[in-house]
Protein backbone atom coordinates (compact mmCIF):
# COMPACT_ATOMS: atom_id res chain seq x y z
CA UNK A 1 0.00 0.00 0.00
CA UNK A 2 1.40 3.69 -0.79
CA UNK A 3 0.76 6.85 1.10
CA UNK A 4 1.52 10.29 0.54
CA UNK A 5 2.58 13.03 2.76
CA UNK A 6 4.91 15.72 2.49
CA UNK A 7 6.85 16.62 6.22
CA UNK A 8 8.34 19.50 5.28
CA UNK A 9 5.77 21.95 3.63
CA UNK A 10 2.26 20.10 2.88
CA UNK A 11 3.21 20.27 -0.71
CA UNK A 12 0.00 18.52 -2.57
CA UNK A 13 -0.61 18.38 -6.49
CA UNK A 14 -3.60 20.89 -6.33
CA UNK A 15 -3.25 21.06 -9.80
CA UNK A 16 -5.37 17.88 -10.58
CA UNK A 17 -6.99 17.10 -6.67
CA UNK A 18 -8.10 20.67 -5.82
CA UNK A 19 -7.57 22.49 -2.85
CA UNK A 20 -5.94 20.39 -0.11
CA UNK A 21 -7.28 18.97 2.83
CA UNK A 22 -6.39 21.22 6.07
CA UNK A 23 -5.63 17.33 7.92
CA UNK A 24 -3.10 17.06 4.50
CA UNK A 25 -1.74 20.08 5.84
CA UNK A 26 -1.65 19.09 9.32
CA UNK A 27 1.90 18.96 10.89
CA UNK A 28 0.08 15.67 13.50
CA UNK A 29 -0.60 14.02 9.54
CA UNK A 30 2.24 15.00 8.60
CA UNK A 31 4.53 13.70 11.19
CA UNK A 32 2.61 10.51 12.33
CA UNK A 33 1.93 9.14 8.59
CA UNK A 34 5.50 8.81 8.55
CA UNK A 35 5.82 7.25 12.45
CA UNK A 36 2.91 5.25 12.52
CA UNK A 37 1.24 4.45 9.24
CA UNK A 38 -1.28 1.97 9.94
CA UNK A 39 -2.65 3.77 12.97
CA UNK A 40 -3.68 7.27 10.58
CA UNK A 41 -5.18 4.96 8.17
CA UNK A 42 -7.13 3.04 10.22
CA UNK A 43 -8.28 6.37 11.38
CA UNK A 44 -9.52 6.97 7.78
CA UNK A 45 -11.19 4.03 8.37
CA UNK A 46 -8.62 1.59 6.18
CA UNK A 47 -7.20 -1.25 7.50
CA UNK A 48 -4.14 -2.83 5.62
CA UNK A 49 -3.17 -6.24 5.93
CA UNK A 50 -0.09 -6.67 8.55
CA UNK A 51 1.06 -8.35 5.41
CA UNK A 52 1.45 -6.10 3.14
CA UNK A 53 3.63 -3.56 3.17
CA UNK A 54 3.11 0.67 3.68
CA UNK A 55 5.41 2.37 1.83
CA UNK A 56 5.35 5.95 2.70
CA UNK A 57 5.97 8.80 0.03
CA UNK A 58 7.37 12.04 1.14
CA UNK A 59 6.17 14.95 -1.62
CA UNK A 60 8.40 17.69 -2.02
CA UNK A 61 8.55 21.51 -3.98
CA UNK A 62 9.81 19.38 -7.24
CA UNK A 63 8.38 15.82 -6.64
CA UNK A 64 4.53 15.14 -6.22
CA UNK A 65 3.09 11.86 -5.78
CA UNK A 66 -0.43 10.50 -6.53
CA UNK A 67 -1.47 6.85 -5.88
CA UNK A 68 -2.46 4.68 -8.30
CA UNK A 69 -5.30 2.64 -6.43
CA UNK A 70 -5.68 -1.02 -6.78
CA UNK A 71 -8.41 -2.11 -8.56
CA UNK A 72 -11.23 -3.37 -6.05
CA UNK A 73 -12.34 -7.49 -5.84
CA UNK A 74 -15.01 -8.07 -8.52
CA UNK A 75 -14.51 -5.17 -10.70
CA UNK A 76 -12.88 -7.21 -13.30
CA UNK A 77 -14.65 -6.18 -16.81
CA UNK A 78 -15.84 -2.95 -15.76
CA UNK A 79 -15.81 -0.32 -18.09
CA UNK A 80 -13.67 3.59 -17.04
CA UNK A 81 -17.14 5.20 -16.74
CA UNK A 82 -18.16 2.17 -13.87
CA UNK A 83 -14.71 2.51 -12.25
CA UNK A 84 -14.13 6.09 -12.34
CA UNK A 85 -16.53 6.81 -9.37
CA UNK A 86 -14.13 4.65 -6.98
CA UNK A 87 -11.25 6.62 -7.32
CA UNK A 88 -11.19 9.83 -4.62
CA UNK A 89 -9.22 12.13 -3.59
CA UNK A 90 -7.99 10.23 -0.94
CA UNK A 91 -7.72 6.94 -2.38
CA UNK A 92 -4.90 8.89 -4.50
CA UNK A 93 -2.71 9.89 -1.86
CA UNK A 94 -3.61 6.54 -0.07
CA UNK A 95 -5.32 7.27 3.48
CA UNK A 96 -8.15 4.96 1.74
CA UNK A 97 -8.94 2.35 -1.04
CA UNK A 98 -11.48 2.42 -3.76
CA UNK A 99 -14.53 0.05 -2.68
CA UNK A 100 -17.92 -0.85 -4.42
CA UNK A 101 -19.91 -0.22 -1.40
CA UNK A 102 -22.99 1.52 -1.98
CA UNK A 103 -21.85 2.55 -5.61
CA UNK A 104 -24.30 1.97 -8.40
CA UNK A 105 -22.50 0.29 -11.15
CA UNK A 106 -25.06 0.36 -13.96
Amino acid sequence: HNLVVCTLCSCYPSGLLGIAPSWYKSREYRSRAVREPRKVLREFGTTISSNKQIRVHDSTADHRYLVLPERPEGTEGWTEGQLRPLVTRDSMVGVTVPTTAGKDTQ
